[in-house]
């Protein structure tokens, strides 16, 4: 704000004049404009003094932000000048906050920072100094230890696990719904039997069965061995479950209606694991290829076509089951004559003798039952090895292996033992013969 006696005593030259040159009157007071500085001046009638007037505050600060903003444009195109230039006619840009250089590659189209001793000086600065001249000391390797001592470390572990298996008890366990596949059914008339019962759980699947290849199904009875009316199925798949639920749960039997539900088992007295029968794991791979099997999908042999069995020629009354005990290299010599002589019917892939079977039987695969067929025509009735041999196409049934007892076994061993000394024996008997023959004619010489 200019002085009060600055702008009275120009207003008092300024009366001189003309009094009235620089006043104006906006209807609520008088306005005074200073030609020498140009500044606007508003009386104020309460203080009774003169005062710059707001609008002139804001022209005179925009006047110097005007200057400041130009000044600001002056420095920054001078900075930008400093900011950007040229090396070898490539674009260089200087980073102002860390002084870092960096060049416009063209074919990238992006800046990439001037590798050179001050960048890699402030690299080693902010991320670290790794010396890759000098060789860096390696971590000491892990001991190996020698294989016998970490086979016996092995069984120590496994020994240790079993251990800690056979410390837990056995337990009794709940089978929950998703592996549940038996049934009890209750309502069933009481002169029902297995048969019907197996006719009516088989609508709704595949029933299992136990090791002796019975279903598992049990006919609940009372001390007196008359039927209670209730019975349990157990079935292969769950899926089987939910059908009986829906097919036979409320059918009805001889005027008799079925209540089916999933079997619920409990406990009667203290849990005993030696009454459970363990199942070897023979038995379950057993039982799981029979499963398997049921499920296995074949499509219907059409009519006319032949079975597999048809391609397969047995062949009997080949050789007696002693000819093999004495000379076991038989075996191979009848198998190979049998091969060839039924090429001439056609190709044949397995040839099979059953070496302990009394009938002396062969089996031999053709490829087509065509050539089974004529190989029939050519063997049967034939002599062979001064026996005269059938032939005749496989039924598909019969089992012609023999599976010897330990006793005979043990049996044609010791036979074969006694023969092999019988042969050294004569062996030595001939050799010295001939040590002795050979003397006898030195000297006679």
């Amino acid at each position: 704000m200019a002085d009060t006696s600055s702008v009275t005593a120009n207003m008092e030259s300024e009366k001189q004049d003309d009094p009235m040159k620089n006043y104006e009157f906006d209807g609520q007071t008088y306005i005074y404009t200073d030609k020498a500085t140009n500044i606007t001046y508003k009386f104020d009638q309460q203080n009774n003094k003169w005062i710059v007037k707001e609008d002139n505050k804001v022209s005179s600060d925009s006047k110097k932000n005007l200057q400041m903003e130009k000044k600001e444009e002056s420095d920054t195109e001078a900075g930008a000048a400093e900011v950007f230039g040229f090396e070898n006619d490539t674009h260089t840009y200087t980073d102002p906050n860390d002084g870092s250089v960096y060049f416009w590659d063209k074919e990238k189209n992006a800046w990439f920072p001037k590798v050179d001793e001050d960048f890699m000086a402030k690299y080693q600065m902010s991320y670290g100094f790794t010396d890759t001249s000098t060789p860096q000391p390696k971590p000491p390797e892990p001991k190996q230890l020698p294989p016998t001592q970490k086979i016996k470390e092995e069984k120590e572990q496994r020994r240790v696990e079993a251990k800690r298996k056979a410390q837990e008890p056995p337990t009794w366990f709940e089978v929950d719904e998703a592996h549940n596949t038996a049934i009890y059914v209750s309502g069933l008339p009481l002169d029902i039997t297995i048969e019907e019962l197996t006719q009516l759980f088989t609508k709704c699947g595949l029933i299992a069965r136990d090791e002796k290849g019975k279903d598992k199904i049990k006919l609940y009875k009372d001390g007196n061995g008359e039927p209670k009316g209730d019975a349990l199925c157990t079935y292969i798949k769950v899926e089987s479950v939910d059908l009986a639920l829906k097919i036979l749960d409320g059918s009805q039997i001889r005027g008799k209606t079925l209540s089916v539900q999933r079997a619920k088992f409990q406990m009667k007295g203290e849990y005993d694991p030696a009454l459970k029968p363990k199942r070897k794991k023979k038995d379950k791979e057993r039982q799981k290829k029979m499963q398997e099997k049921l499920f296995d999908w074949r499509p219907e042999r059409m009519r006319g076509e032949p079975l597999k069995c048809e391609r397969v020629v047995i062949i009997k009354n080949l050789f007696a089951p002693e000819d093999f005990d004495n000379e076991v290299q038989l075996l191979l010599e009848y198998q190979q004559d049998i091969r060839s002589e039924c090429l001439k019917c056609g190709d044949v892939r397995k040839v099979i003798i059953y070496d302990r079977h009394p009938e002396g039987v062969a089996q031999v695969t053709f490829r087509e039952p065509a050539e089974a067929q004529a190989c029939v025509q050519l063997l049967n009735g034939r002599w062979f090895s001064q026996r005269k041999i059938s032939a005749e196409i496989w039924d598909g049934k019969t089992k012609y292996k023999i599976t010897e007892t330990d006793a005979e076994i043990e049996a044609r061993i010791e036979k074969w033992d006694k023969y092999l000394e019988q042969e050294d024996e004569e062996k030595e008997k001939k050799k010295q013969e001939t040590m002795s023959s050979s003397e006898k004619q030195k000297t006679s010489q």
